[in-house]
């Protein structure tokens, strides 16, 4: 019998699929579900693998990453699941119309809990339109970035949130 993957591990392959496809800075608007990747990223900035920033408003989160992405390098923004993937909305759809390629990772709860009416179920599959394509990813393992416009990660994260222990990448 083998071990499911957990969503420490998950987070920690998005994380490192995220340093491979170039991105260096990263803006987390932390929140409940989004714990898993924020812990990753967190390490990784230890690391001196990536810059951390971090941003209570998703909104204002959304827009930083947009700019370090036209100004400085790739960069992607994470936050947690439901209202707060559309608050990303109007800076992934600039960076959509400009091409710029920064990367929105947004957490999400797994499948089997998705149209359950529970608060934050927000369905965040193709939430950003046609112009933003979206990854769905349950399990570690590689995906695309999308070169000349933004690129949606859509994260399924299970319990539990939380790693037992560091990371080191």
């Amino acid at each position: 019998m083998t071990d499911l993957p957990t969503s420490t591990d998950l987070a920690r392959s998005v994380v490192r699929s995220l340093l491979d496809g170039g991105v260096t800075e990263v803006v987390v608007a932390p929140g409940s579900r989004n714990a898993p990747l924020s812990f990753a990223v967190y390490d990784a900035s230890r690391a001196g693998l990536l810059r951390l920033h971090t941003r209570i408003d998703e909104r204002s989160a959304g827009f930083l990453a947009l700019g370090l992405s036209k100004v400085h390098a790739r960069a992607a923004v994470v936050c947690t699941s439901g209202t707060a993937v559309a608050n990303l909305h109007p800076a992934v759809l600039e960076a959509a119309h400009a091409g710029v390629p920064m990367v929105a990772v947004t957490a999400d709860r797994p499948a089997r809990l998705r149209g359950t009416s529970a608060n934050q179920t927000t369905d965040q599959i193709g939430v950003f339109g046609p112009l933003v394509p979206t990854t769905n990813l349950a399990e570690p393992g590689p995906f695309a970035l999308v070169e000349d416009g933004p690129t949606h990660l859509n994260v399924q994260l299970d319990d539990p949130l939380v790693p037992t222990e560091r990371w080191t990448p």
